[in-house]
């Protein structure tokens, strides 16, 4: 066998055994091997999780949890421990949520062998999970990952596999409706769109007639307020330096702000998440550049958005990210290194305030309050850049707006199909 052989099968297998030893680490941390300093964060699947699954088990949805805040598929990720009954629930949970980040890992590896991709997406998910710590496998976040990137992935080729897999996706937690929003124009947006309103369509329709409650969580969700490490909640960690007379209190499911001014600042930030929207819209209507990797560029660029504006940003919010920014790295001709490298610092923060340091931020003082600043800093930045980024490569800058059909969908490699190759408009 020659060096270079060698070589080849050597580099192949490299991030699988990263993966192997990162992952091996991540197993120990959850199941107590090894202790993590801060909150169990596994008590959401040994405590939470398992109670929403014996309720699921009697045919009905948690009608009366709060805690309960998640669309009707998201039951088959509860129930899924089910497929592995000789193991407990949540050592099951745990095995299911590997196998998943297993997937993700395969599929980006297979990508990357193509024409005009790379290893590189693969390489940012082997690094970005762990440095989110156990917290990317005590939640169901990583499960509804792996459809986002199954999704993208598959919409190179396929886009009414990209739709069903993108309703079914919305149907699990929302934000993977977001994968739509940079499909190609015409035949391409129709087939993906068609197929992801029939996907959730049936989906919904299955759940709301399989058990009671299937809707219940909009009425959970639209009480929340403003989370303590969100945007909007540096706002109030700040303002108990002087003075603030509000408190912190777990309300559904998580530590929120409660008092004066709260509620304004919860409206600015859904004033923001409306803002977000609006640019959203807007670049759809006046993007006309196309190339193979806009959709996943916009997906990762348009829940950056929505995850930063929220009022809600949870610790495990950063695996869509991360796996979003790994399919934006797949593509040689994706834009999108510099906020995918922002949105990998910023998981790493995240662990540093969530578990390790929580309690510093809850109490709001100098280190809790730097780690927040730190890690929503990061996701602004990504934010700005991506969204700028994204707006350069696909708007025309001289005003001239070409019909989508007199313009083809750029390959891999950044040319249209039948061209010879040629450095893409985006390296010019």
């Amino acid at each position: 066998m020659s060096a270079a052989t060698t070589g080849a099968i050597g580099a192949r297998l490299l991030p699988l055994a990263v993966w192997a030893l990162t992952r091996a680490t991540l197993l120990l941390c959850v199941f107590k091997v090894f202790t993590v300093p801060g909150p169990d964060v596994t008590v959401d699947v040994s405590v939470i999780y398992q109670g929403w699954y014996d309720v699921l088990r009697t045919g009905s949805y948690p009608l009366d949890d709060v805690t309960w805040q998640y669309p009707p598929a998201a039951a088959l990720a509860v129930l899924s421990p089910a497929l592995l009954p000789f193991l407990a629930y949540a050592t099951a949970f745990f095995v299911l949520v590997l196998l998943c980040d297993a997937l993700v890992l395969g599929l980006l590896l297979y990508a990357g062998r193509r024409p005009g991709m790379r290893d590189a997406g693969a390489w940012l998910w082997v690094a970005g999970v762990p440095l989110l710590g156990p917290t990317a496998y005590a939640r169901y976040d990583l499960m509804v990952t792996a459809v986002a990137v199954a999704a993208l992935l598959a919409g190179v080729r396929h886009p009414r596999v990209l739709g069903a897999l993108a309703g079914f996706g919305a149907l699990l937690k929302v934000w993977p409706v977001l994968l739509l929003v940079g499909t190609g124009r015409g035949r391409t947006t129709r087939r993906a769109w068609v197929s992801a309103a029939v996907t959730g369509a049936v989906v919904a329709g299955a759940c709301a007639v399989a058990a009671p409650g299937a809707f219940a969580f909009l009425a959970f969700q639209r009480e929340r307020g403003t989370e303590i490490e969100s945007l909007g909640a540096l706002v109030f960690h700040v303002a108990r330096q002087f003075g603030w007379e509000g408190r912190v209190e777990l309300r559904y499911g998580s530590l929120e702000f409660l008092g004066p001014q709260v509620p304004v600042v919860s409206t600015l930030a859904l004033g923001l998440s409306v803002v977000a929207f609006g640019w959203l819209l807007l670049w759809r209507v006046r993007a006309r550049e196309f190339s193979v990797h806009t959709p996943a560029d916009a997906a990762f660029t348009a829940v950056l958005l929505f995850t930063t504006t929220s009022r809600v940003i949870s610790p495990q919010y950063l695996v869509w990210l991360v796996g979003l920014a790994a399919v934006c790295l797949v593509f040689r001709a994706g834009r999108m290194v510099l906020p995918a490298g922002l949105v990998l610092v910023a998981t790493g923060f995240t662990l540093l305030e969530f578990p390790l340091g929580f309690g510093h931020v809850v109490a709001s003082d100098a280190t809790g309050v730097s780690l927040l600043l730190v890690r929503n800093g990061l996701l602004v930045a990504a934010s700005v850049v991506a969204g700028r980024r994204l707006w350069r490569e696909t708007v025309p800058s001289g005003g001239t707006a070409h019909r989508e059909e007199d313009r083809p969908v750029r390959n891999a490699a950044g040319t249209a199909p039948g061209t010879a190759a040629q450095p893409s408009r985006a390296l010019r």
